[in-house]
Order: C-alpha cells, then sequence, then structure tokens
C-alpha cells in the first residue's frame, strides 16, 4: 500500500461519529475514473444476470463480485476509505462478503419490500451479549446520484446500532420513527456498523441506482458468499491476499503469524498507533433500548 493513504485515516471525529451514529459518510470516496470503470463493470454482470428474460425491471442484487473484475478487487483497499476500516477492526481483518446492488426506476412498489433489519442473520440471534457486538462491517460506494428523495435511497436509523430489538413492525412496509435516507451524489461511500438497523427503499428517480458493497470481518468469522477468489491470490500483493482469506492454517486466523497478516506490519512501519489498536479500547459504553418491546422487529439480515 502506499503509504499516502493515511492521508485519509479515520479521525476522532468520524470515530465518535459512528460510535455515537453508526454510520459513517466518506465524501468523493471515488474519482470520476475509478468510477467510470466500476460502472462499466457493474453494466457487464447487469447484462448477464438481468436480461430480458430475467426481467430488466426487477433489482438485481449479486454477491461474489471480486472474480468478476479487477476493478472491483481495486476496491478492497481504496485508499480513500480502506485506512477508516483497520482504523474501526483492527488488522486482523479480510472481506468476507460482497455484492452490488442495480435498482431500475420503477413505477409503482415493488413486490417483495425488504423488511427494517440488522445484517448478519443468525449473528443476531445466537449471541449472548448486549448490544451486541460489531464484528464486521461493510461499505457500500455508490456509483449514480443518490442525493434526491425517492431514488432507491438507503434508508438507516442513526444511532440504533446499540439497539437489539426495534420497535416497528416486520413487513418491509413501515418505517421506524427517526429513519432517514441517506442522500449522497455519486462516488460517496457509507460505512456502515452491521448492526445498524436498515433498509432499502424503491427507487422512484429519473436513473439506475447502482451500489457496490464490500464487507469486513474478523479473520475469523466465516466468509458470507462463495468468495471464489483463490486464483487471484498469486497476483496480489501480500495485504490482498490477507484481504482475500489467505492464511496458512485454520488456526491463524485466532492465532496470527507475522505472514498471515501482513497489514499488521505495514501499520507497525507506518503507523504504530494503529498496529497496537485493539477493539476493546474503541468500545461504546452500552445504553438502554431506543426503543421497547412493543411490537418489536427482531428481523435480522
Amino acid at each position: 500500500m502506499d503509504i499516502s493513504c493515511l492521508r485519509f485515516a479515520l479521525t476522532p471525529n468520524e470515530r465518535q461519529h459512528l460510535q455515537e451514529q453508526g454510520f459513517l459518510v466518506v465524501p468523493e470516496a471515488l474519482d470520476r475514473a475509478m468510477t467510470a470503470r466500476l460502472i462499466a463493470a457493474v453494466d457487464r454482470v447487469d447484462a448477464r444476470e438481468r436480461s430480458p428474460s430475467h426481467g430488466k425491471d426487477r433489482l438485481l442484487s449479486f454477491a461474489n463480485i471480486l472474480p468478476e473484475d479487477d476493478a472491483f478487487v481495486d476496491l478492497i483497499d481504496l485508499p480513500t476509505v480502506f485506512p477508516k476500516v483497520w482504523g474501526l477492526l483492527g488488522w486482523n481483518i479480510y472481506v468476507y462478503h460482497t455484492h452490488l446492488d442495480v435498482s431500475p426506476q420503477l413505477a409503482e412498489p415493488p413486490e417483495r419490500p425488504v423488511a427494517w433489519h440488522q445484517d448478519s442473520m443468525r449473528v443476531n440471534e445466537e449471541i449472548e451479549c448486549h448490544p451486541r457486538p460489531r464484528l464486521s462491517l461493510k461499505i457500500g460506494y455508490y456509483l449514480t446520484d443518490v442525493s434526491g428523495p425517492d431514488w432507491g435511497n438507503t434508508l438507516i436509523l442513526p444511532g440504533s446500532h446499540l439497539t437489539d430489538e426495534l420497535d416497528c413492525p416486520n413487513d418491509g412496509v413501515s418505517t421506524p420513527d427517526g429513519a432517514v435516507p441517506v442522500r449522497v451524489p455519486a462516488g460517496a461511500a457509507l460505512v456502515l456498523d452491521r448492526r445498524l438497523w436498515h433498509s432499502r427503499s424503491p427507487n422512484f428517480g429519473t436513473h439506475t441506482r447502482k451500489v457496490i458493497w464490500i464487507g469486513y470481518a474478523y479473520r475469523w468469522l466465516r466468509p458470507k458468499d462463495e468468495m471464489t477468489v483463490q486464483h487471484l491470490h498469486d497476483r496480489v500483493d501480500p495485504i490482498r491476499r490477507q484481504l482475500l482469506g489467505l492464511g496458512s492454517s485454520p488456526n491463524s486466523a485466532y492465532d496470527p503469524k507475522d505472514e498471515d497478516v501482513p497489514l499488521r506490519q505495514w501499520l507497525q512501519e507506518h503507523c504504530a498507533s494503529d498496529a497496537r489498536w485493539s477493539p476493546h479500547h474503541d468500545r461504546a459504553q452500552a445504553r438502554p433500548p431506543l426503543y421497547g418491546s412493543r411490537g418489536k422487529n427482531t428481523g435480522r439480515r
């Protein structure tokens, strides 16, 4: 990695905002050239996966995108955003999940709306502590403008990442009080704590919405999709190999050697404070739930 990426390190104000609100918007995360590369790659996948016979007016949500194009691989350590990832999760991390979303313009609400949820599905049922641990986060790269209302915006409930239950029917239509749409221009990125309650909204705008999601987790958490990236290991640098999930043994996820986590070595050389980082020093104070149990939504995703 180029040491210049440290210019985009997580700031104290950004850390506080994510701790308190559960999300962070990174403006101008992508330049125009990178945005154009990514749109071209997304369009190739879209043309194959969402052909007329499959319904051109339906949403495409396609996982395991890294094998599809090198432009997607270049996102995993993007200088403008990746320093914020290790600033929040530390160095024992990898990419455990990727997907792209293509949301066409709609004339009427979709038949299968997405209910409000926290990511990671069974994790939210089986973890015993409160609030649940962060464990992972994901970055949404917005390739098209979603600065207007009802343009397929991601809906979020700020501060709800410390809330295990939501006072909102799990019907995909109801919206909790305090929910807001993420309204950002093309090229912006959204850092999302997996615990933040969020949903998808229909796209009633004038153009197709295109977003790429890259999920990061600790190396001991299993991948969420196929992650067929083995063919990339021999042609990427050591830090990317770590991010693609390469390790010397299964136990290396729990007790890593230097060769398993070159990101730690890089940080020791260029940013010693982050090399010593521990999530226990970054843990927000537990707070009482924002919502009671009445009409609670425990939907997990």
